[in-house]
């Protein structure tokens, strides 16, 4: 899941773990690039890498080219090179693929945000699903997996709820693709509208470290979140500020509520927690979700890392019951009234997932699970199949641990049924998954390829 506000983020797309990874194949400096400049090399790219990075082989040796499409004719310049594999910064585009297009943002080129903006939405969307059957064929080790085509949510720009800025020479700034340089910005074309409106009213933010900006696209409800200095003209940005020292808080100006829309509940989140970062596709999540677990109303739902309560407060009304664990004290008390005004009956605690799950003294028929990018692993699998519910649905946004947990529950007896890509963060590489997992019939090992 996303981090709180604080954490070591470059720009977090959920980022589960908090950080995305910087673009590939651009030198860190010109003279990194003068040492390897004897090192160009002409590819032509078959594959898209888990990470983004497009695949060639030469010389027995796989490159990997940021920038690059599949069936493309590129030069570029080795800048690491390991042996067995060289990434290669991308100088020339020779015979560009089709749907190759002009990126719609100035800062494309530079800026580590945005991996694929040279890219057709529809072409990024068919990647991401390929990488998840690679990930389940190789790692998850499914022959055949039914992964369905990417959803697309309907807002390929404009779509983040949430973005956090560092700041140099006083601009908003994110990270430099694979450097530690920041680079100041003009715009994010992927601020929703809200937040667009609070950066257009920046001033000088000398002072500042650190800038969130958050809202809700259903509410309008928008904050702001600064550390270090507080501006001087802090009030014509026009939005509650709060000034973040640690885990401290303090409201600056206004009255900070922060609350969204999803699936009619009206959803009460930590300005400094953590919520989906697309509430368009928190709500296809949900549908999703909904679909797979059928919940009737005896039976009892577990939602798993449930932050302030996504799963539990809509597809849990369905429910006799959501019982609901999640490791934030405060995350767990946000999700009690958001359960409350849904009203659900529900029972929430605080503690971990592998280790305090047996403090609940009753089962759960159905789960709903969304872990951190590292996944459940094999104390969070056997935690949740302890009651040997007869579905989970597994949210990730990870294909790599999506995939080893996959593996991981075929041996906890739990069939792979299949899994849907939901293009959460376009323009990126990352890519949000809701999967199916049936209690299997025993002796019945249907779906892993031994």
């Amino acid at each position: 899941m996303e981090p709180e506000y604080g954490a070591d983020v470059h720009f977090s797309p959920r980022s589960c773990d908090g950080k995305i990874p910087r673009r590939s194949g651009v030198p860190e400096s010109s003279a990194r690039l003068e040492r390897y400049a004897a090192a160009m090399i002409e590819l032509h790219p078959h594959d898209m890498a888990h990470g983004g990075e497009a695949v060639a082989r030469s010389d027995g040796k796989a490159h990997f080219v940021a920038g690059a499409m599949p069936g493309e004719v590129v030069v570029g310049t080795v800048i690491e090179d390991k042996g067995s594999w060289a990434r290669v910064a991308l100088v020339e585009v020779r015979e560009p693929a089709e749907g190759r297009r002009d990126a719609p943002c100035p800062h494309a080129d530079l800026c580590g945000g945005c991996q694929w903006q040279f890219a057709d939405e529809s072409i990024q969307r068919d990647w991401k699903r390929t990488t998840i059957i690679g990930q389940l064929e190789h790692l998850g080790r499914v022959a055949s997996p039914l992964v369905h085509p990417t959803i697309d949510t309907g807002h390929q720009l404009a779509y983040r709820n949430r973005m956090d800025f560092h700041i140099v020479d006083g601009k908003p700034a994110l990270y430099r693709a694979r450097s530690n340089d920041l680079v100041p910005l003009s715009t994010c074309l992927l601020l929703a509208p809200p937040l667009q409106e609070v950066f257009d009213r920046l001033g000088d933010l000398g002072g500042v470290s650190r800038l969130t900006l958050r809202c809700g696209i259903r509410t309008n409800d928008t904050v702001a979140l600064i550390e270090g200095e507080t501006p001087d003209d802090v009030e014509s940005w026009g939005v509650p500020v709060i000034h973040v020292d640690g885990t401290s808080l303090r409201t600056v100006i206004g009255d900070p509520v922060l609350s969204e829309i999803v699936d009619d509940v009206r959803f009460e989140i930590p300005p400094e927690g953590f919520f989906q970062n697309n509430t368009y596709g928190a709500e296809t999540l949900v549908s999703l979700v909904r679909d797979i677990l059928e919940v009737t109303e005896e039976e009892t739902l577990l939602d798993g890392y449930c932050g302030i309560g996504l799963f539990g407060a809509t597809v849990g009304r369905d429910a006799h019951r959501v019982i609901g664990m999640d490791s934030s004290p405060r995350a767990i008390k946000y999700a009690r009234r958001n359960m409350a005004a849904a009203g659900v009956d529900a029972h929430m605690r605080t503690g971990s997932m592998t280790r305090d799950i047996e403090s609940f003294d009753e089962y759960w028929d159905v789960a709903v699970v969304d872990p951190p990018r590292k996944g459940l692993g094999e104390r969070g699998v056997a935690a949740v199949t302890s009651a040997m519910p007869r579905t989970i649905a597994y949210v990730s946004c990870d294909p790599a641990s999506f995939a080893r947990d996959t593996r991981l529950l075929a041996e906890s007896g739990y069939s792979f049924i299949e899994a849907t890509p939901v293009d959460m963060f376009p323009q990126t590489f990352h890519v949000e998954i809701v999967g199916r997992f049936d209690r299997a019939l025993l002796g019945d090992d249907e779906g892993s390829d031994e």
